[in-house]
């Protein structure tokens, strides 16, 4: 058996850049990948406290409005065998919003979709991106999604 386990949320990061929307991605230290935000929920908090935190801590953003994604990252993690179910988050920031990356990360980028895209070695962060720029840049999300 293969258990599932959700420990981690995650947030996709949006902010208008010289007048173009854009997704935030940081170069992890550990792995060297390019990724969104993301961290493990601790003890008496919910995810959404958790995912604020989070963002706080890798990114010095508090974001001006936080919404349910309504989407579940989801991977086998072979190191642990297990399955890992992430909800994710999206952030809306101020526009030309500055980053101050913790130890975490040693670069930023404000990305285009293709540009966010294309540094994903994941097909699921490719496709998560995809979903997010569909029902959050495209369209107006609902109200009943947003949660600051």
């Amino acid at each position: 058996m293969i258990p599932i386990r959700s420990v981690v949320v995650s947030a996709v990061l949006l902010s208008k850049i010289e007048g173009e929307l854009k997704i935030l991605l940081m170069k992890r230290v550990k792995g060297h990948f390019w990724c969104h935000v993301a961290g493990k929920v601790e003890v008496n908090e919910t995810a959404s406290q958790a995912i604020l935190r989070e963002v706080l801590e890798e990114t010095g953003i508090q974001p001006q409005q936080l919404f349910n994604a309504d989407f579940i990252e989801q991977f086998y993690e072979p190191s642990l065998n297990v399955i890992e179910m992430i909800p994710v988050f999206v952030g809306y920031c101020e526009p030309n919003q500055s980053i101050e990356l913790n130890h975490e990360h040693t670069e930023y980028q404000w990305c285009s979709i293709q540009k966010a895209k294309k540094l994903a070695v994941f097909s699921n962060q490719r496709k998560l991106y995809d979903f997010i720029w569909e029902n959050f840049v495209l369209q107006k999300p609902s109200l009943l999604l947003k949660i600051k």
